[in-house]
């Protein structure tokens, strides 16, 4: 987007020493949890989190719905701590746009595992059970490995279910497709649905997921005006200054720790479990929320992740320049081979030491390049010992921005334009979306409720219809 900026900063031994500083273990970025207390009081005791200030206005469901629009965006299986090749040239592998690969796969014929031979014709996915009648799981081999169009989606319980939402919300799809418009060919069905389902998903996006993240004011602007910063020649793609900076904002969002389920522990009690840990107490049914297992309590009850209007909803963290301490140790199967200097456990180390191998710009040179204001050095004292509070890496600006702009509710100006631009600019790259297709399309899969007043589709009225609450 702003190819034509200089890096932050020249990449020299002092400058990766400064930022390995900035982003270490009980550094300025460590919000300083004590891992070792009970999950339940890192949640409602707030001395034990007072790095994990509430926000009012985002549900803790957010965070994990945008990492799973991430997956659906982006993948790119290099490794990007040490200096590579031109940014230009680093590569998305998959294509950029919102049609659900990652749930859909190469669809039927070119990903026939994760479909339904049988009972579903082999147009509806496949679910499983964690156990007799218990919850929705993820398909798996014998070997517990999913069976996914992106891998990356058990990454955490939280991920792994909304896979799983997603793939029951297509299968009710398909039946409200043969119920409803009279088709029986299961070419014809599928196409259908499958359309259905992403024109509902965007309509999420562009109605709620966005204006909740970076406010409706420029979600409006970027409709009503058009883009003036995400442009390209021939198709979409990926700009490094929304990977590598202002879309990682959702790890600040991050809590330590979450309630999973109202009923999932012996005696049907909750279960509450860390984000995750460095050494999970077990391979099969770990003591913290990381993917790659099966066990019956391993399932997620949504009310706590979005207000179904019951006072079970929990709210998300604030966006600001302090991430969970568990993000500063991530465990061995995250991290392979960790080393403190070039392959770092802390993510916010990682994040930042990214900007170097991409020569991303500071976030005051791209604010002047927007014409947008920028922060004053006093916004950004915690910077001054290394000298960075005049050409701050991108990522920790954007963060320290939502902070001082918007009480961490949102993100900033600079952040929040970048990311509104890239999502509707994919949106209206694609020449399948609704937005290119019919923009004046509304949904109508929306679940009964008399408290609506308009007609809307929300994450809240996905999951009722996927059945999943």
């Amino acid at each position: 987007m702003f190819g034509k900026l200089p890096g932050f900063a020249s990449d020299t031994p002092k400058t990766r020493k400064s930022l390995l500083e900035i982003g270490a273990v009980g550094g300025i970025m460590d919000a300083n949890e004590n891992l070792a207390a009970d999950p339940v009081q890192l949640i409602v005791d707030a001395n034990l989190s007072a790095g994990n200030q509430n926000n009012p206005k985002l549900t803790a469901g957010m965070t994990f719905l945008g990492q799973f629009l991430d997956h659906d965006l982006t993948l790119d299986i290099t490794s990007s701590l040490e200096r590579q090749v031109d940014p230009e040239m680093i590569a998305n592998f998959r294509t950029p746009t919102f049609g659900l690969d990652s749930v859909y796969g190469a669809g039927p014929n070119g990903s026939p595992h994760l479909y339904d031979q049988i009972g579903g014709q082999g147009i509806k996915f496949l679910v499983e059970k964690l156990a007799p009648g218990g919850k929705p799981d993820l398909p798996r081999n014998s070997q517990l490995t999913p069976l996914l169009g992106d891998p990356r989606n058990d990454e955490n319980v939280v991920l792994s279910q909304l896979q799983v939402a997603f793939l029951k919300f297509h299968n009710a799809v398909v039946d409200y497709v043969k119920a409803e418009l009279d088709l029986t060919a299961p070419g014809e069905v599928f196409g259908e649905a499958q359309r259905i389902v992403r024109w509902h998903y965007q309509w999420i996006i562009l109605h709620e997921f966005l204006p909740k993240t970076c406010g409706q004011t420029v979600v409006d602007d970027v409709i009503g005006n058009g883009r003036k910063f995400y442009k390209w020649k021939n198709e979409p793609f990926i700009p490094v200054e929304f990977s590598v900076a202002a879309y990682r904002f959702g790890h600040s969002q991050v809590r330590p720790s979450y309630r999973a389920n109202f009923t999932g522990n012996p005696g049907n009690t909750p279960f509450f479990a860390m984000i995750f840990k460095e050494s999970p107490s077990s391979p099969t049914d770990p003591d913290d929320l990381t993917g790659g297992c099966r066990a019956k309590r391993r399932f997620i009850d949504w009310p706590t992740f979005f207000d179904f209007g019951d006072g079970n909803v929990r709210p998300n963290k604030k966006i600001d320049t302090l991430l969970s301490t568990a993000l500063f140790r991530l465990p061995t199967k995250v991290v392979a081979n960790p080393d403190a200097r070039t392959n770092p456990s802390s993510l916010a180390q990682r994040n930042l030491l990214r900007h170097l191998t991409f020569s991303l710009p500071s976030g005051q040179r791209v604010a002047a390049a927007m014409n947008l204001p920028a922060l004053s050095t006093a916004d950004l004292a915690m910077l001054k010992p290394w000298g960075m509070d005049d050409h701050t890496p991108l990522w920790f600006y954007i963060l320290r921005e939502a902070a001082v702009q918007a009480s961490g509710e949102r993100l900033g100006a600079v952040g929040g334009r970048i990311v509104a631009e890239v999502f509707i600019g994919v949106l209206q790259g694609d020449r399948t979306s609704y937005l290119s297709q019919d923009p004046e399309w509304e949904p109508f899969l929306a679940t009964i409720d008399p408290a609506k007043t308009t007609e809307d589709f929300t994450m809240i009225d996905l999951l009722r219809f996927a059945g999943v609450a």
